[in-house]
């Protein structure tokens, strides 16, 4: 098996001339024009100072310039960090304290603010959504660097955070190992080949855009179509000339109001996936009707990558994510025993395969916790197998919020809520959004006399938290529903609120 980084240079050599990056309105960009581009930015990381094993923290726009310092980062024996474009200053410090990388890489509008952050240990460059920026001025300089550093299947590629709903954020450490044998898995499992042609309309500092849809379009040759925004009447019009979208739900809900959307739009496209959070079941079944395409669902995580898929040939069905990769084992246990479960009973999902990350960054206590003795992942998921030997996911930690396809952890926004003048406590929750899926929603218990409204709240949180994280709404009320134990019953709030957003 080779490393994600060895498979590009192999297609690169397989496809020099064939276009990697297709963006609308823009020259494509070859194999062999990426190539260099990764050879000249390994030059640049390599002159900053970067050795195996330092981190390479990366908070840019979307572009093809930032998947080509994803590989250069790997050509030179680092491990890539990307961060979501939504976050603070302050989440930026946490993260940068945290895993302590040699460079950190930004967005021009940004450069000013983060060049404060720069130490004798830190480097900051800045890289544009238009391939300009700092780092692309060294890179433009530099000549090119081919030779790559070794490293093991066993050793660190990547650092994803990932929130608990308590505590502070975690690194799960990839190794090249998990990248490499997930992406193998799911090119079978997908029939994914150098003939493909993906329309790319997803986020690439997590899991889904970077180590699903890249790697996968990087190592098996194929062409992806690269857009930096999801426009449901740009993407009808590239369906005749693709064969692939790789989705959140969020994207097929909106799909389904365009009047376009039909069976003649979809007729060269192969394959429709969704992840990230649960499909709508009357999506599923409305994509099918109007497009004679059924919508394939998988399931995943930070930790693990992908690790159950409906199949290719075969039924997809509404509400389950179907069976195991290959070479991944799945199996239901009781939460606090550990023990497997019979089939068809509801209980933990459990997964151990070459898919399963490292461990936390620099928290091998929280990393232990995490693991069965037999090396099994508890995942934090509530599931079943079904006589059909699907996979069903019924549950997830309750305090989990997913909104447009990202996690939200509501601790995180309740202790900002808590701390400001004239609030007692707060609670957050997901409510059904017919957009985002869940829209994060505060119930806030004010201080008597307190003169306290919505505006007041989102402005006393807003410059603190990613844009995604934000409560749709605040809501008020005089006490919060609690158990005889004193716990708060957030199932109440969500049955209270249900039709909020309707």
């Amino acid at each position: 098996m080779q490393t994600i980084h060895e498979s590009f240079i192999a297609s690169a050599e397989a496809h020099p001339d064939k276009a990697l990056f297709e963006r609308p309105g823009q020259p494509d960009t070859t194999y062999a024009g990426t190539r260099d581009l990764v050879w000249r930015l390994s030059r640049v990381l390599t002159d900053i100072g970067v050795r195996p094993g330092d981190r390479v923290a990366v908070q840019a726009d979307k572009s093809a310039e930032a998947i080509c310092l994803y590989l250069a980062t790997l050509q030179v024996g680092g491990v890539y960090l990307p961060l979501n474009t939504a976050y603070t200053g302050a989440e930026i410090d946490y993260f940068l304290g945290d895993a302590s990388p040699r460079l950190f890489v930004c967005t021009l509008p940004t450069l000013a603010e983060h060049k404060t952050r720069e130490t004798d240990s830190l480097r900051v460059e800045s890289l544009g959504a238009d391939g300009d920026g700092t780092l692309m001025a060294l890179a433009d300089a530099a000549s090119p660097l081919a030779d790559r550093v070794e490293r093991a299947m066993s050793e660190p590629a990547a650092i994803l955070y990932t929130s608990g709903t308590t505590g502070r954020s975690k690194g799960a450490v990839l190794t090249h190992g998990n990248l490499a044998s997930n992406t193998a898995a799911l090119l079978e499992s997908w029939r994914y080949t150098s003939e493909d042609r993906l329309i790319h309309a997803l986020p690439i500092f997590h899991t889904h855009g970077l180590f699903v849809a890249a790697n996968m379009s990087i190592v098996s040759g194929a062409t992806m179509i690269w857009l930096t925004k999801f426009d449901p009447d740009q993407i009808i019009d590239l369906m005749a000339d693709a064969t692939v979208l790789m989705g959140v739900p969020t994207f097929y809900t909106r799909l389904l109001k365009s009047d376009r959307l039909d069976r003649d739009a979809t007729a060269r496209m192969r394959l429709f996936v969704s992840g990230s959070a649960p499909l709508l079941a009357e999506d599923h079944r409305s994509f099918q009707e109007r497009t004679g395409h059924a919508i394939l669902e998988r399931y995943g995580m930070t930790e693990t990558c992908m690790i159950t898929t409906n199949p290719y040939d075969g039924a997809r069905k509404p509400g389950a994510v179907g069976m195991a990769l290959p070479g991944i084992e799945i199996r239901i246990t009781d939460r606090e025993t550990g023990q497997p479960l019979p089939q068809g009973d509801i209980g933990a999902i459990e997964v151990r395969g070459p898919n399963v990350f490292e461990g936390y960054w620099q928290m091998p206590e929280k990393t232990a916790s995490e693991f069965r003795p037999d090396r099994f992942f508890i995942t934090g998921d509530l599931g079943q197998i079904g006589d059909d030997g699907y996979l069903r996911i019924v549950g997830r930690d309750k305090d989990l919020v997913i909104s447009g396809g990202y996690n939200v952890y509501p601790k995180e926004i309740e202790g900002l809520i808590d701390d400001l003048p004239g609030v007692v406590e707060s609670a957050v929750i997901g409510l059904p959004h017919p957009d985002l899926g869940e829209g994060v929603t505060a119930v806030v218990v004010p201080q008597p006399g307190a003169e306290l409204d919505e505006a007041a709240v989102l402005a006393g949180i807003g410059d603190r938290l990613a844009r995604y994280k934000q409560p749709k709404r605040v809501l008020f009320t005089a006490e919060l529903p609690r158990n005889v134990m004193g716990k708060v019953q957030k199932a109440e709030l969500r049955k209270t609120y249900a039709g909020l957003y309707n």
